[in-house]
């Protein structure tokens, strides 16, 4: 893109222009999901159900140990993002320095205490003996590339801030397609099986944390570069707080996960958690647009909150909201309508599966109603450093509600209460949101 025609921070933002600036990051996000997808489209087809119903339980450990990265790259953006629209470039770059080294030197530490809380983990969810195995020959494998899987989500946030949204999405597409090739060969030719699976996303997830490293470490025409970091750990801690609601939402939602995983055990057994399985992947490439986006306009809210220009925050927030609910809707009428098909992608072959997977969808999908606006809202808070109401929000939303409805709609509904479990939380969620949107509209002027 030519200087002329670069869009920067500070311009104004017509749908148009919007949707060009947040589009790498969507794109970028789907990308994330479709190579995560495309290991559960070999694992079932080629390794198995059980094998498939094993990395679904094992997944969400690893969130729980590399969200410090996604925490971070949130909270962090929001820091250097002010300091940019405060005209004060070099803070912006010692601070971005300082959060790169210390995602590195909490990844390796996270992966070290990851290898021995793996197997504790998993016997306390309660799988099935046969899905053991599986379990910990994904997750071992996964541990060594957890911390360039922690600076992934890092970099991905921080490329927006940098004004190079593209270039992250490049770098995600890259490694999306070596990490297909990989599944590929090493489950399909190989008979490597889940073993083949955790390589090929650990080779992608090193390709993907290392190159924006070397970039950002050499001179390039970004607004960021690493270089002497600028240690102050109240910064740190800032940036932290700012990123709390990204910290307490996906713990919490990784804790859910577990919480729903026990339950559809008992339930259903492993063809439960499959059924699970197949729902989340079928509906990950709708999330990650409304992350993407959310990612993509959270530096243009703190890159405004700091220049103090309210006109254009209250044009990003109408537009924002606009957005977010027409996409929900439209996500929720595909789901209902193609749920047989989509299901019939990842277990086909078992017609009982299919018709579980399929009926969960159709309940499943009542969440798209909110949950857009619900994320927004918390990312929005996040952008104008106050994480305390953001992970207030976050808090409710999957730790009060979620949890909540997961553990006490089953006793009622059984099986279709774990599917209505997570639009009940949701639809309860938007209460805080409205409330806190409208009481805080005057302070940051977004509305």
């Amino acid at each position: 893109m030519s200087g002329k025609d670069r869009i920067q921070l500070s311009d104004h933002f017509t749908y148009r222009r919007l949707f060009t600036f947040v589009l790498p990051t969507i794109a970028n996000m789907i990308f994330l999901s479709v190579y995560g997808i495309v290991d559960g489209l070999f694992i079932s087809n080629f390794v198995g159900k059980v094998a498939f119903a094993s990395v679904n339980v094992t997944f969400p450990i690893f969130s729980v140990l590399g969200v410090f990265g996604l925490m971070l790259g949130t909270g962090g953006s929001a820091i250097i993002g002010k300091k940019l629209g405060e005209q004060e470039p070099e803070k912006a770059n010692g601070y971005f320095s300082f959060f790169v080294f210390v995602c590195i030197a909490v990844g390796i530490v996270m992966a070290v205490a990851g290898v021995f809380i793996l197997r504790p983990a998993i016997e306390l969810i309660g799988v099935e003996q046969e899905m053991v195995h599986y379990c910990m020959v994904y997750g071992l494998i996964g541990m060594i590339t957890l911390p360039c899987y922690m600076l992934q989500f890092l970099f991905q946030i921080l490329f927006v801030t940098a004004e190079k949204p593209r270039l992250g999405f490049w770098i995600t597409v890259i490694t999306g397609c070596i990490n297909i090739v990989l599944d590929f060969f090493l489950i399909v030719v190989f008979h490597w099986g889940v073993a083949g699976a955790a390589v090929a996303t650990g080779i992608s997830e090193l390709i993907g944390g290392i190159t924006p490293l070397i970039y950002f470490s050499r001179p390039n025409d970004s607004l960021l570069r690493i270089g002497r970091p600028r240690v102050e750990f109240p910064a740190l801690r800032k940036a932290c707080s700012n990123g709390l609601s990204e910290f307490v939402s996906t713990v919490s939602e990784s804790v859910v996960s577990m919480l729903y995983n026990f339950q559809l055990l008992r339930l259903a057994g492993a063809d439960g958690v499959a059924a699970f399985g197949v729902m989340q992947y079928c509906t990950f490439i709708f999330f990650s647009i409304f992350a993407g986006y959310n990612m993509g306009v959270q530096p243009l809210f703190s890159y405004n909150f700091g220049a103090e220009n309210r006109v254009e925050m209250k044009n990003l927030f109408k537009k924002s909201m606009f957005l977010m609910e027409g996409g929900g809707l439209t996500m929720m009428a595909i789901l209902v309508i193609f749920a047989r098909p989509l299901v019939s992608i990842f277990v086909g072959y078992d017609a009982d599966l299919v018709d579980m997977a399929a009926h969960g969808m159709r309940i499943y999908a009542l969440i798209f109603i909110t949950c857009g606006i619900n994320i927004f809202v918390t990312g929005m808070f996040t952008a104008l450093n106050n994480g305390v109401v953001s992970a207030f929000i976050a808090t409710v939303r999957v730790v009060i509600c979620e949890i909540g409805a997961v553990m006490i709609l089953p006793i009622f509904f059984g099986l279709n209460g774990i599917w209505f479990a997570a639009s009940v939380a949701e639809a309860g969620s938007i209460i805080p949101v409205i409330v806190f949107v409208v009481i805080l509209r005057k302070r940051y002027g977004y509305a």
